[in-house]
């Protein structure tokens, strides 16, 4: 089978892995990326890679609260000196505001801009600074308190990740807190009960593989792979998860302490593939 050099560049990006391991990968897993990060790690080559987006182009994630609402919208743009361009940061703020009333991206494009629908926006935005731009993604979060965090800030409020984080309760801070630790952390979901089922069974398998490889038998097998399940629930979703800014607790405990809940969040990084 013919492996192009630029998969096995991006498998190595995405694992560390050497450039025969990610070559033979490959082979072994008929040319798919996140078959092959699977191969690797069962191998004990490669770490877990959890999210493998691809990148989409250069931009910013701009948020925008109003009350227990919450957007956040990826203006992208073909370079970085664009998309931290004061016009550009300046539309990405008007697209922000329009979404948050919008019911999804193909109602934003319609929603007022400044006078203009958000699509005549973007033509007219395109044409004045000479490259093309695009409207990407946007996602949406309610709660009885919306808080946020943009990290690498361009301007206020957007930057090259952002994030929403709905709470049950009144948010004295702690809100925000918990947006700038889903930043650094990027969790799978907000708790073992609503993590995604692909990545769940990825990672099953993928621990059951490397159990099987020990040698040991069966019945030891299936409690290696339940306490590996156990330490990814407990490191991958955000209730779990040791809190940032204080690692004695749990993210749940923070929210707890403060007499709020976590209700949800939204995490969106420029140029990762996702709804």
């Amino acid at each position: 089978m013919n492996i192009s050099a630029s998969l096995v560049k991006e498998l190595r990006t995405l694992t560390g892995a050497g450039i025969m391991d990610a070559k033979k990968a490959l082979i072994e897993s008929g040319g798919e990326v996140e078959a092959a990060v699977d191969w690797l790690r069962a191998k004990g080559i490669a770490k877990a890679a959890k999210k493998s987006g691809r990148a989409t182009g250069e931009g910013q994630i701009c948020v925008a609260t109003v009350g227990g609402s919450g957007v956040a919208v990826e203006v992208n743009s073909e370079t970085d000196f664009v998309a931290k361009n004061t016009e550009f940061c300046g539309f990405a703020r008007q697209v922000a505001e329009a979404a948050v009333d919008a019911d999804n991206l193909e109602d934003l494009m319609s929603r007022n801009c400044g006078g203009a629908t958000v699509a005549e926006a973007l033509a007219a935005k395109i044409a004045a600074l000479g490259e093309n731009m695009s409207v990407s993604r946007m996602r949406k979060l309610e709660g009885a308190s919306i808080a946020s965090y943009v990290h690498n800030k361009a301007a206020e409020n957007i930057g090259k990740i952002g994030v929403l984080v709905a709470l049950d309760g009144e948010d004295h801070g702690i809100g925000r807190k918990i947006a700038m630790h889903v930043a650094a952390t990027n969790p799978i979901s907000l708790s073992e009960k609503d993590a995604p089922e692909d990545l769940v069974r990825r990672e099953r398998q993928v621990l059951s593989e490397k159990a099987k490889a020990s040698g040991k038998p069966e019945a030891i097998i299936e409690k290696i792979v339940d306490g590996g399940m156990k330490k990814f629930f407990t490191t991958e979703t955000l209730l779990n998860q040791k809190f940032v800014i204080d690692p004695d607790i749990t993210v749940g405990e923070a929210a707890a302490a403060e007499n709020v809940a976590v209700t949800g969040f939204v995490y969106l990084r420029v140029g990762e593939s996702g709804a």
